[in-house]
């Protein structure tokens, strides 16, 4: 198990580094007005804008909740729910003052396998006093898993939410059952993330 912890950790310092450093190799560049793109340049010039003027944070994951109606206490017991890894973000605040944000992250999922994965999030949020704020919204993600597909790259769109201010924040997401049967999805995975200025 320690092995497995070390190499998690290593891993996810490989990846996280890798986009650290493209984030910070990333060229702020002059791009045609929006309604002058199609769907996909458009897309890589948002792409580019929370490279270039984003905030960088740490991610930080620890916890996995998988529903207590959907898994027996057997299966419980052989999953594992502290999924800890790591991995950075970059996001940036619309002109409505939501949250657009990219980011790659690896962790150790519920079969003590690595799971890297990376994706684009968008957030609604709210302020609640003076520096609170809650958001919800969706995340659209590639995942690779070693039970799903060979371990090829899948995409998988989740609901995302956060609570806490605008540098340090709990976050989560959650996965669905896919079916009736038990045993499938119905996990709530929790992570915390932290600015790095």
């Amino acid at each position: 198990m320690l092995k497995f912890k070390n190499f998690s950790l290593g891993a996810a310092l490989c990846v996280s580094s890798f986009m650290f450093c493209a984030a910070s190799q990333a060229q702020t560049t002059t791009t045609p007005a929006p309604e002058e793109m199609g769907w996909w340049d458009s897309a890589k010039a948002k792409a580019n804008k929370i490279l270039d003027e984003g905030d960088l944070s740490l991610m930080v994951a620890g916890h996995t909740h998988h529903g207590r109606g959907t898994y027996t206490k057997e299966r419980i017991a052989e999953l594992n729910e502290n999924t800890w890894g790591m991995g950075f973000t970059k996001a940036i605040r619309t002109k409505e003052d939501n949250e657009e944000s990219l980011y790659a992250m690896m962790i150790s999922d519920s079969h003590f396998k690595p799971q890297p994965m990376a994706g684009y999030a968008y957030q609604w949020t709210k302020t609640l006093g003076d520096t609170v704020e809650v958001g919800g919204g969706l995340t659209g993600v590639m995942i690779s898993r070693t039970d799903y597909f060979g371990g090829i790259p899948f995409p998988a769109v989740l609901p995302i939410a956060s609570i806490g201010t605008r540098s340090t924040k709990l976050m989560a997401t959650y996965v669905p059952r896919f079916s009736k049967n038990k045993g499938n999805g119905d996990v709530l995975f929790l992570f915390v993330r932290f600015d790095l200025k």
